[in-house]
């Protein structure tokens, strides 16, 4: 079921939307060659806290017989896609870092992620950057009253194999509000036209999961971690988006 939020919920929403982003612009400024991924979590903790709010991932329970998610932060490097647990592992120059984060806050969940770029990266890194960023620009473009949601998949798809990418099939875009995830899912590739009609009061996770090469990923022994199948590059972004009657709101941008 698809839930609706009125405009006075959608307020509340951006509540946590924007301590999301707020969170998200301090670690991206934490990153730098030397930097463990779990020192970035620490701090991401540490700011969750100071505001008031709760981490959304921390304790989320696996599939399977694996242990709950244990960190505030997905920090994902080079290879891997999403869900990378943060370790003592640095970050090196030329690496790239997929940072997704989100909180409960007020009653209502708040996502996003970003990835960042380690010292001076390669231009085929950071054309996959701009690509997968500028891929969530119009897949946000797509999110009006009166599109179908296949009209969001299909714009990132489009726009990322034009530029000789592709996009992750396993994992998926989501509805989100007093839970993380929440009906319908949105996937980053698909044909125009099809899916449910866009509504008012729709908010959506809508999140470019985008590979250098082929768009095959696999999961690693931690029952978290997924890697792309060729082990080239990946890159991830994500936004939270109200559908309004007017035009998308992005909740998580500061």
């Amino acid at each position: 079921m698809i839930i609706l939020k009125t405009p006075k919920e959608i307020e509340r929403q951006q509540g946590a939307c924007r301590i999301v982003a707020e969170v998200l612009s301090t670690i991206s400024e934490a990153v730098r060659p030397g930097a463990t991924t779990k020192e970035l979590d620490l701090l991401a903790e540490r700011l969750t806290k100071e505001k008031g709010a709760k981490p959304a991932f921390k304790g989320v329970k696996a599939s399977g017989p694996y242990k709950p998610f244990p960190s505030v932060l997905c920090t994902s490097i080079n290879d891997e896609v999403i869900h990378g647990i943060p370790s003592d592992r640095a970050l090196k120059d030329g690496d790239i870092v997929s940072i997704d984060f989100g909180v409960l806050y007020d009653g209502y969940y708040g996502d996003a992620a970003i990835t960042v770029p380690v010292g001076r990266i390669s231009e085929k890194a950071r054309k996959l950057l701009r690509i997968t960023e500028e891929a969530l620009d119009k897949a946000i473009e797509k999110a009006v009253v009166g599109n179908r949601l296949s009209d969001i998949s299909h714009a990132v798809q489009q726009y990322i194999e034009s530029n000789g990418f592709s996009a992750v099939r396993d994992f998926v875009g989501h509805g989100i509000g007093r839970s993380l995830h929440e009906e319908p899912q949105v996937p980053n590739y698909g044909s125009a036209g099809r899916g449910v009609r866009l509504k008012e009061g729709m908010v959506l996770a809508i999140e470019p999961m985008i590979n250098e090469g082929v768009c095959d990923v696999k999961v690693l022994d931690d029952g978290w971690t997924a890697v792309t199948a060729d082990g080239k590059l990946s890159a991830h972004f994500e936004h939270c988006v109200a559908i309004t009657k007017n035009e998308p709101i992005v909740l998580t941008k500061r």
